[in-house]
């Protein structure tokens, strides 16, 4: 095998900032386009409303919250059919790298169609075409990052590369997160050839484009076989799925988990309502203050990654939920001002740089201590697992901002950012659970006893 360097996983890393440019253009954009009115300053807000149903289908539930929310469903339960299926694998080109190769060009193309396609003169027709390809662009989002999150852990052949490579990839997913804040401004300098509409189709195909091409750099330059020497695995999709929460440190994870990401989506969902409606914005700030954010955050990770194996990793998660839960106190008692924006950005920094890293080299942390104790490496399954968990816990988040927020006033957009200071505060308690020195303790034992 050949030795993993710190060069490899940058390489692979850049993956990451593609399939999250592409999840950043849809969670970020999607709900501010598709609900919602404009006004003077945000012309362009709810843009694409007309053309699908708007109105309470049931309670306070719009259709539009119910679409996005069975499709992270559909998304959560795709995740170990998709994980059972490369984890028993054997292609010649590896167990993960031939599905990120052949899904990526696909899974930029539906991103692109769900700004597009659903604008027919039939509501009906739209709402339907709309559902259709969001559980597509879910689907293809499986197939590439299922696969992709299992090589964290198998490319994660030591402590210091799972630190290194959670440290990348947070890198790379908040970049691509940050630049999939630039639609507005892309589509603001292209508007006057194209018009409203057609701008924000471009700006979304632009960023597609960047997308694919990040994920089809590592899916060629890595040659799987070369580096890691897997093995298929006999369990079926569902066993493995029923394993993986068998294991208390897993579940233990996963219940703070779950409840950090309905809060963190919660507050994204809302960002740009919050800087818009609360605070009074131009939408075209929302890119200026998400880089901010994003440069402090990145200012931050060498600390991070010194601090992560001196500390610990859950205790700085734990301070990560903590700020967190403050910045949602935050904007929920936030005025009218682009300072208050700028207030939120370098607050969120820290907790970002924390929650980016660690999460994913704890879940890396418990795979490797499985694999050592039964012989079976099922990486993928565990990094599924844990997004079958969490896109739960998103959905939920779908559903209550889009009941919340159904009367479009300032005070239904504070009540989802209370709702996020809450939950993530529990999050943080329940994350007290987790038993990190044990597992490290024991991968060490097992290894030094296998040498």
């Amino acid at each position: 095998m050949k030795k993993i360097t710190n060069k490899l996983l940058w390489i692979f890393a850049i993956g990451q900032f593609g399939w999250s440019l592409l999840s950043g253009v849809v969670s970020n954009w999607m709900v501010y386009y598709y609900t919602g009115s404009p006004d003077a300053q945000n012309p362009n807000t709810g843009i694409f409303a007309s053309g699908i149903t708007q109105n309470p289908i049931l309670f306070k539930l719009t259709l539009f919250g119910l679409v996005l929310a069975v499709g992270r469903i559909f998304d959560a339960v795709t995740d170990p059919l998709i994980a059972g299926w490369s984890d028993g694998s054997n292609y010649r080109g590896g167990r993960r790298i031939p599905f990120m190769r052949t899904i990526a060009i696909p899974f930029a193309l539906v991103t692109v169609l769900l700004f597009c396609a659903p604008q027919t003169g039939s509501i009906v027709l739209n709402d339907v075409l709309l559902f259709v390809l969001l559980m597509v662009f879910y689907l293809f989002m499986t197939i590439f990052c299922t696969p992709y999150n299992a090589l964290i852990a198998e490319l994660g052949d030591t402590q210091e590369h799972r630190i290194n490579v959670s440290t990348y990839i947070s890198f790379t997913f908040i970049a691509g997160q940050s630049l999939s804040f630039m639609i507005p401004n892309v589509a603001g300098m292209l508007e006057g050839a194209v018009g409203q509409a057609g701008s924000i189709r471009l700006a979304v195909g632009i960023m597609a484009g960047l997308a694919c091409i990040a994920m089809l750099i590592p899916s060629f330059y890595i040659k799987e076989r070369d580096y890691i020497d897997s093995k298929p695995s006999k369990t079926q999709a569902f066993s493995s799925l029923l394993k993986t929460f068998q294991n208390r440190q897993f579940r233990r994870f996963v219940y703070s988990d779950v409840i950090y990401f309905f809060a963190l989506t919660l507050f994204q969902t809302g960002l740009a309502f919050y800087e818009t409606k609360l605070m009074g914005i131009e939408d075209k700030w929302t890119f200026p203050l998400t880089a901010t954010m994003t440069f402090i955050s990145v200012l931050l990770y060498p600390a991070v990654n010194k601090l992560a194996p001196k500390l610990g990793k859950k205790k700085l998660i734990i301070t990560g939920f903590f700020a967190y839960a403050l910045v949602f106190l935050i904007t929920s008692i936030c005025g009218k001002g682009l300072y208050w924006g700028f207030i939120v950005a370098v607050c969120a920094a820290v907790p970002m740089a924390i929650l980016g890293i660690l999460p994913q080299a704890c879940v890396a942390d418990v795979a490797e201590l499985s694999r050592l104790e039964t012989g079976e490496d099922r990486s993928g399954m565990f990094f599924a697992a844990r997004t079958f968990a969490f896109k739960m816990g998103q959905a939920l988040a779908l559903v209550v901002f889009t009941s919340v927020t159904v009367a479009e006033t300032a005070a239904s957009y504070r009540e989802t950012a209370v709702i996020a200071t809450v939950t993530c505060l529990v999050g943080a308690i329940l994350f007290f659970l987790y038993n990190e020195n044990m597992i490290l303790s024991r991968i060490n034992e097992l290894k030094s006893e296998q040498k």
